[in-house]
Formats: structure tokens, C-alpha cells, sequence
């Protein structure tokens, strides 16, 4: 196994551009897995105001090697000018779940 794994998180305006991203990712073996995740509140600092918008968070399973084009992939799709494209470490899980997520972000042969 590679032993970097990543939990990358990023919002969406609503759910379709959430699917689209979702599929897209998984699509390129960029992430194992993306969890949609509706119903959330953002409160934020925008542009010298603060901002209360509806949104959907993705909750992405990757790893060290696929982070790169990840990010990129998202970036480049994503309709916001700023999107939220972050990622922490895990620390610890399932071995054979882990293998999984290596497996699923590998280029095909």
C-alpha cells in the first residue's frame, strides 16, 4: 500500500454540480469514493461581506498520488471562481478498505 491517503472536502452550489464533479473524479480514477452530502449552511467572508449560502459538500476518498490532478480536475470544473478544495490526512484505516482506495486511483492498464 502507499501509505497516503487522503479526505478531500470541497462545496458545491447544489446538488446536480455535485453529482457532476462526483462522477467525473471517480470517472478518472482520481478518488475511490465521493460521498454527497446536502443540507449544509456555509457562512462566510466574501468580498469585505459575510455570505450565507446553501450548499452541497463532497467528501472525497483519494490518495497522495492522485491528489495533484485532483485538485486540478476540480478546479477546473468547479463553477465557482474560489472553490473549496482542501484535504487532510488519514491517519489510520481498514487495511483492505485502504488497498481499495489505492486500487480504485490507479491508471488503468
Amino acid at each position: 500500500m502507499a501509505g497516503d491517503y487522503r479526505i478531500a472536502l470541497c462545496t458545491c452550489p447544489d446538488e446536480a454540480t455535485a453529482r457532476e464533479l462526483a462522477a467525473a473524479v471517480v470517472d478518472r480514477r482520481l478518488a475511490a469514493c465521493v460521498n454527497i452530502v446536502p443540507g449544509l449552511t456555509s457562512v462566510f467572508a466574501w468580498e469585505g461581506k459575510v455570505e450565507t449560502d446553501p450548499e452541497v459538500l463532497l467528501v472525497i476518498k483519494t490518495t497522495g498520488k492522485a491528489w495533484e490532478a485532483l485538485e486540478a480536475t476540480l478546479v477546473e470544473l468547479h463553477p465557482y471562481e474560489l472553490p473549496e478544495v482542501i484535504a487532510v490526512e488519514i491517519a489510520a484505516g481498514l487495511a483492505g478498505y485502504l488497498q481499495w482506495m489505492d486500487e480504485s486511483t490507479e491508471s488503468p492498464q
